[in-house]
């Protein structure tokens, strides 16, 4: 097994008054040639946005965008003509492929948006640019996995253009959750939402990290009620 752990203390930090953002990797003016990407997944940014303000509209082109909000609400405008509000619960995709202009703004005047957004390397370039959202019942995650992301397309999930996965839990003191590997050359990233758990001996805190490669399985022990989100990708070179 291969390993690495990302503290919430080391990640770049931000702070633009109405925007505050942790970088679990390399992003705008935080760069750590160490920290370039977990395989496939490039970009995992811990955003708070202040009521009324966000981000104006922006390209993007060949990345798979998830957008996982934590609290509050964000709402999201393309070229497409596609407007949505993304709130707790949610999980949005955007292929943002051969190019698409989009913004990202807090629904709210008056209450602070926290939101994760993860870019993912995809596997195929210059697709069409394509959208997707979805409400995940938060009671599906209690003591087990919810897996919110898969490759299959049928599987009453969302899916990116990647093999990729995306599962989150909520779990109890005292219980165990056993991970195993998708298959050969998958990664998986466990991003800690909250709690404190412990895995293949590290014990991690909210808004750490740990990253497992060339693994078969290992078992999550929670310390303290835990939140978590698994990320498993492809092990790019």
């Amino acid at each position: 097994m291969k390993k690495v752990i990302h503290r919430a203390d080391t990640r770049g930090y931000a702070n633009h008054g109405w925007l505050k953002s942790h970088h679990t990797f390399s992003f705008a003016n935080y760069y750590d040639p160490n920290r370039i990407h977990f395989g496939a997944l490039r970009v995992l940014n811990d955003d708070s946005v202040k009521g009324g303000m966000g981000f104006g509209a922006h390209p993007h082109d060949n990345m798979e965008i998830v957008s996982i909000v934590l609290d509050g609400a964000l709402e999201h405008r393309d070229n497409t003509g596609k407007q949505e509000v993304i709130r707790k619960n949610d999980i949005q995709i955007m292929s943002a492929g051969t190019g698409v202009v989009h913004s990202e703004f807090n629904a709210s005047k008056t209450e602070d948006v926290n939101f994760l957004q993860i870019w993912v390397i995809p596997a195929e370039r210059n697709v069409a640019p394509r959208y997707d959202q979805r409400t995940f019942d938060p009671a599906s995650r209690e003591n087990k996995l919810q897996v919110v992301i898969a490759p299959d397309k049928s599987a009453g999930t969302l899916w990116l253009n990647q093999d990729a996965w995306f599962s989150l839990g909520k779990f109890d003191v005292g219980e165990t959750v056993a991970i195993t590997a998708k298959k050969a050359g998958i990664g998986t990233y466990l991003f800690l939402l909250s709690g404190e758990i412990k895995i293949d001996g590290e014990t991690l805190q909210t808004r750490d990290a740990i990253g497992l490669s060339e693994y078969d399985k290992a078992t999550v022990e929670i310390i303290k009620p835990a939140e978590f989100l698994l990320i498993d990708v492809p092990m790019l070179s």
